[in-house]
């Protein structure tokens, strides 16, 4: 009976002791899983194998450029998230100059992406464009972005849709995307030294959806046209806090260093205005000042004369 009894509390100790052994490994094992999946998280790369994985550790965690961009080739024609591959590559590829290359790898893979891709990638390609000075196609490609707005095939419909920047998720109403876009065709105008198209773009923008940057831009446009007192005025606006934005460090920093302009180019006041001297004497003084100094215009050109510029306009 001993013997029974013995051999019964040994079964009973081992049994115990796999029990504990088990939640113990699953413990390790969850703990393990759970600090892997924060590592994801907190470095922002996917989890798995492929080359498309392999790309991100490359470009995030190993911070090598040049190495990420062969395997997200290898993801590309392997047909592993093709559409995230072809973008990540194209950012990768911007930050190593090789913005040309990036152009022309989008322009040749993006039938390869998904529908709801190509939003995103003409987003890349308007900034890849920008850097190459390419300003025909970004102007050509924004145009392209508004008309599909207006025609209601980006928002389908609704007041607001999901953008992502840096990561992050966020909501877009149709003004805001529509003023940015504007924002974006006006400087591009602006590097064309099409001032006059440039002004109408960024006030169109402004009265859908204002902001400080865009105020700013639309001052040294009108400083560009010789305009030095629409410009003081708009810039005004931004230091006394009256357009949305202008609690911004950096757009109350551009409207001072633009208004120090405005008044650097600023004619002076003409003699007459200060002391209210009537024509006939003022006219006999300027003929005196002459005489002894060599006449000084008192007029700036305009840097930009523009004809028909409404056809440039058509979005």
């Amino acid at each position: 009976m001993n013997s029974i009894s013995s051999n019964n509390n040994h079964s009973q100790q081992m049994r115990i002791m796999r029990t504990t052994m088990m939640k113990k490994m699953k413990k390790n094992s969850s703990s393990s899983s759970k600090e892997e999946d924060l590592y994801h998280v907190i470095h922002k790369v996917p989890q798995g194998d492929s080359p498309y994985v392999k790309a991100k550790h490359a470009q995030l965690i190993e911070k090598n450029p040049e190495a990420a961009i062969v395997l997200f080739w290898k993801a590309i024609n392997a047909g592993d998230r093709v559409d995230s591959a072809l973008k990540d590559m194209a950012v990768v590829m911007k930050q190593l100059d090789r913005s040309e290359e990036a152009i022309e790898a989008i322009k040749s893979f993006r039938s390869r992406c998904s529908k709801q891709a190509q939003e995103s990638l003409d987003n890349v390609l308007i900034d890849l464009y920008k850097k190459c000075g390419r300003l025909d196609e970004q102007i050509e490609l924004l145009k392209r972005k508004l008309r599909l707005i207006y025609q209601g095939e980006v928002f389908n419909g609704k007041p607001t849709k999901t953008a992502r920047s840096h990561g992050k998720k966020f909501q877009v109403s149709v003004k805001q995307e529509i003023s940015r876009l504007l924002g974006n065709l006006g400087w591009a105008y602006m590097k064309k030294s099409n001032y006059l198209t440039a002004e109408v773009i960024y006030r169109k923008a402004q009265m859908i959806d204002p902001d400080a940057n865009k105020a700013c831009n639309l001052g040294l446009c009108l400083i560009k046209q010789g305009r030095f007192d629409d410009a003081g005025s708009v810039l005004g606006d931004v230091l006394q806090g009256k357009i949305p934005g202008s609690e911004d460090d950096k757009a109350k920093n551009k409207a001072r260093e633009l208004l120090m302009e405005v008044k650097a180019f600023q004619p002076p006041l003409e003699l007459s205005d200060i002391v209210g001297l009537d024509d006939e004497f003022f006219n006999g003084l300027e003929l005196l000042m002459n005489a002894y100094a060599p006449v000084r215009s008192k007029r700036l050109p305009i840097f930009e004369e523009i004809s028909s510029f409404r056809d440039q306009l058509a979005c």
